[in-house]
């Protein structure tokens, strides 16, 4: 009893300390943030063997565990990947502060002049697994729009985030912000999620990022406001005038070059007039990548040998070299597919066809719909928004990859000039 006592108290004094610096962080110059953050870039490359070292503790561990290769990829901390950390904090030091921006400004017939200001949120709690890349990019892009973040990362990845999070916090005391703009817990016990949770008098507003059941876990406990996806179920539709040699590498790079991500592709719609052609080339590229495939009936009668695509498995989210096949009459029936099976993530139309294009634009209502372009661009670094918080399905309060405008909100603002109001 003691113990979940002295839990609850440390999770408190933490949000605690997070909503007095969020004043802080809210009044700040836009070239005190770019400074910090270009700062925080600095120290994240020189203290890159520091950080493999510490991520090494991770892999250690998360090979002992038997995480599965995917897991595994999204833990690792190359050079490449703390460069690219950096990076992203570089373009977030670019990009134009949100805060303080008028959205919007109209006169009224009274004569008061109406608008609307970008303001932060102020606190925003991150819960997410695996890829320690994460805890940069939501720091950095909390940072540059004026929001403390506490973060609580996966006990699968606790060293390497700690060590990122104590260089970023050293970073911010160089340029004389306080290290408490970013707050990572230093407990692995799923008790610290639940009571960060209950935080709604300290925490505006929760974004976890990771699998299905953590998502869920999140929504089932929090009295906060929640931005979430559950999972990305995401398809190519190749339509009967689509440039074959094109979606090849298109498919190719959608399903392989990182399998185990949110906006990889997991289901292939294919048009019936092609797909006798068509579906010979995928399945022999796929298959020297080590992709294991399941199709529909009309697929099966094409690509002996394959395994049959279940009615499961359209709603699968499979993160693995694994992926389903469709054969569809047309446009028609393939957006009927997505609308049944999708999960609002990411879809693509492969085409000639001017219109065919623009109707999948109009009638695919998931967060990024993309004409002759692989899935993996539903990202905010590709999409460039510098980097990005998590990408949101649920429409409310932001859609799709979230940047530095969906981390902030908008409050009204009225000039007058000594009017009263009379009814």
């Amino acid at each position: 009893m003691m113990e979940r006592m002295d839990l609850k108290t440390e999770v408190r004094k933490m949000g605690k300390k997070a909503k007095d610096v969020s004043r802080l962080l809210a009044q700040l110059s836009t070239d005190a943030k770019n400074k910090a953050l270009l700062e925080m870039g600095d120290d994240l490359k020189k203290n890159q063997a520091f950080l493999i070292e510490e991520n090494r503790k991770d892999l250690t561990a998360g090979e002992k565990a038997s995480l599965s290769p995917a897991m595994l990829d999204r833990l690792r901390m190359t050079p490449e990947v703390i460069q690219s950390m950096a990076k992203g904090l570089r373009e977030i030091a670019r990009l134009p502060d949100p805060v303080g921006e008028i959205v919007k400004m109209w006169r009224r017939p009274n004569g008061l002049t109406v608008g609307r200001m970008r303001i932060p949120i102020g606190v925003i709690g991150i819960i997410y697994e695996s890829r320690p890349n994460v805890t940069a990019d939501a720091t950095g892009l909390c940072l540059k729009s004026g929001n403390a973040i506490i973060l609580r990362g996966g006990s699968e990845a606790f060293h390497s985030n700690q060590a990122i999070v104590h260089l970023l916090q050293e970073s911010l005391s160089k340029v004389g912000i306080p290290g408490e703009a970013v707050q990572i817990f230093s407990r692995i016990e799923r008790e610290a999620i639940k009571e960060m949770l209950q935080l709604e008098e300290e925490i505006d507003l929760i974004i976890p990022r990771g699998g299905e059941e953590l998502i869920r876990f999140v929504v089932a406990h929090s009295k906060i406001p929640v931005i979430k996806h559950y999972k990305g179920v995401c398809h190519i539709f190749i339509d009967e005038t689509a440039d074959q040699e094109s979606a090849l590498k298109i498919c190719l790079n959608a399903k392989t070059q990182r399998p185990g991500v949110c906006n990889a592709m997991e289901t292939l719609l294919v048009h019936e007039k092609i797909a006798g052609n068509f579906l010979p080339k995928i399945a022999e590229v796929l298959r020297k990548e080590g992709v294991e495939l399941r199709g529909c009936l009309e697929t099966r009668k094409i690509l002996s040998g394959i395994k049959e695509a279940k009615e499961e498995d359209w709603y699968e989210e499979y993160l693995d070299l694994i992926l389903s096949i469709r054969v569809v009459k047309g446009i028609e029936e393939a957006m009927k597919h997505i609308a049944t099976f999708g999960s609002l993530h990411t879809e693509a139309i492969l085409t000639s066809d001017y219109q065919n294009g623009q109707r999948f634009l109009r009638e695919v209502n998931s967060s990024c719909v993309l004409i002759n372009a692989s899935t993996r661009f539903n990202d905010g670094f590709e999409l460039g928004l510098g980097a990005e918080m998590g990408i949101s399905t649920s429409k409310l309060h932001a859609f799709g990859p979230m940047g530095l405008e969906e981390l902030t909100t908008t409050k009204f603002i009225v000039y007058g000039e000594g009017q009263t109001r009379e009814l």
